[in-house]
């Protein structure tokens, strides 16, 4: 059994109306499924991807209304790491994030920044060979689109810890680097890396990471359910997300891992031109829909699909 890289990472915000305005507006990301949280239906759960809503392109948001600022410390992956195209596209960002307001750090072949809650951010050139994961935004040039995820960065005060459930248990491939992984199935990668614990403890909110989610074929979920379990890590056991299943565990450093199926996809419940246009909520929760509407904060309209 392979992962297939990254298949969403899952953040929180205080404030959807403009988390959506800088994810499809500024970052020009598509929205792809408007729905709820489903552990607590009263908050959103909001989906940005390319075109098509993939796997391995999806960022994801939890809005709890008036949440404190939280802080990335041990246990917590403080960096998500986007695919570009090119150092041009890098210079591109660099001055749209600038008209925005939003400040941000040049390297030799990377672009760091934060959204407007402190959620830090990486752009790198893209050398992986996978097929790039694009939004088509009017307002940003499809040489510069943002290509789906790279790896995260997470704080961990004993990366060894961690060293046998990644290698043995889930497959990842150690780079030279004892303290970067790969997760690397037969159609992409997605990288897993550590740096050093900052001496503050981490906060959980606005602006956090709360789980990454690592690609697996649905046929075999219940395979890594049991391999996991196996190895000594207490999961959730199987959980039905209507547009994937899962399996929830902590890696040993502390940071909450999905294994998500490819399967079934956004599209099981709307056609791929309309995605994200409409609040959609899995079956069990339409009878509520009319109490659920009525606490959800009021979103900016996202633009039309723009699939060939």
């Amino acid at each position: 059994m392979q992962l297939e890289g990254i298949h969403h990472i899952s953040s929180i915000t205080a404030d959807a109306a403009r988390n959506v305005d800088f994810y499809v507006r500024v970052l020009g990301l598509r929205m792809v499924k408007k729905t709820v949280n489903q552990d607590d239906p009263s908050v959103y759960h909001l989906f940005y991807a390319d075109e098509q809503g993939s796997p391995g392109a999806d960022l994801t948001f939890f809005e709890y209304p008036g949440a404190r600022a939280g802080r990335a410390g041990a246990g917590m992956i403080h960096t998500i790491v986007l695919r570009v195209g090119a150092e041009a596209s890098l210079d591109f960002w660099r001055l749209r994030l600038a008209d925005e307001q939003v400040d941000s750090e040049r390297g030799e072949r990377s672009l760091r920044f934060a959204d407007p809650e402190g959620l830090g951010y990486e752009l790198i050139v893209d050398e992986s060979g996978d097929a790039p994961l694009a939004a088509q935004s009017p307002d940003v040039p499809a040489e510069h689109a943002i290509r789906g995820f790279a790896g995260v960065r997470a704080y961990s005060a004993d990366p060894a810890r961690s060293a046998s459930l990644l290698r043995e248990t889930l497959g990842f491939r150690a780079d030279d680097d004892a303290d970067a992984w790969e997760a690397r199935g037969a159609r992409r990668g997605g990288f897993y890396a550590y740096d050093a614990a900052p001496e503050q403890r981490g906060i959980g909110g606005a602006g956090t990471v709360h789980h990454v989610a690592w690609a697996a074929y649905d046929a075999e979920i219940e395979a890594w359910d049991e391999r996991v379990r196996a190895a000594g890590s207490h999961t959730s056991g199987l959980v039905d997300r209507y547009w994937f299943r899962s399996v929830y565990f902590r890696e040993p450093s502390g940071v909450l891992f999905e294994l998500a199926t490819l399967g079934p996809g956004f599209t099981a419940d709307e056609p791929l031109e309309t995605l994200g246009q409409s609040l959609v909520l899995p079956p069990r929760f339409e009878s509520q829909r009319a109490q659920i509407e009525a606490n959800l904060t009021p979103l900016p309209p996202t633009r039309p699909a723009t699939v060939s």
